[in-house]
């Protein structure tokens, strides 16, 4: 089991970040005019993709990954580690970061009341949830990288 959700959180994060740039740059070349506009549809897509990721992700983290149960026990020794500590707090934090951002960015732009501000809020918002999703991926070479495809 634990292999498996492993597997799919891996895979889904390109999924979560593709649809978080596409919503990006939908919103950076003006795609809001309606509520079906391309940097909506890319929203809920990512808003998706980002909530199945946290679900897997929590899992992971609390139930079956037996390289937590370490890190969880010993936390002051984990935090000397820099590989230890991207996986007990750099991770967790920034992903939990672009999450909250990218949902507060959906809702705030569903309010707005004129294109513009829908444009701005969606790009702020989903602009920074993206650089937090890169900044916290386990890219390889980096203390507690990852492959990037899992197989």
């Amino acid at each position: 089991m634990y292999t498996f959700v492993l597997v799919l959180h891996s895979w889904i994060r390109w999924i979560a970040l593709v649809a978080s740039v596409g919503v990006t740059l939908a919103a950076l070349r003006g795609q809001v005019h309606t509520d079906r506009s391309v940097a909506d549809r890319w929203g809920l897509f990512a808003m998706m993709a980002l909530d199945i990721q946290l679900l897997l992700g929590l899992l992971l983290y609390l139930v079956i990954s037996p390289n937590m149960k370490p890190i969880l026990e010993n936390f002051g020794a984990s935090m000397r580690d820099p590989g230890l500590r991207f996986w007990a707090v750099e991770h967790v934090t920034t992903m939990f970061g672009a999450i909250i951002l990218a949902h507060v960015g959906r809702v705030l732009a569903r309010r707005a009341k004129t294109d513009q501000a829908k444009r701005t809020r969606l790009l702020a918002c989903f602009a920074l949830a993206t650089i937090l999703i890169l900044a916290g991926m386990p890219w390889p070479g980096r203390p507690g990288g990852r492959p990037l495809f899992r197989l």
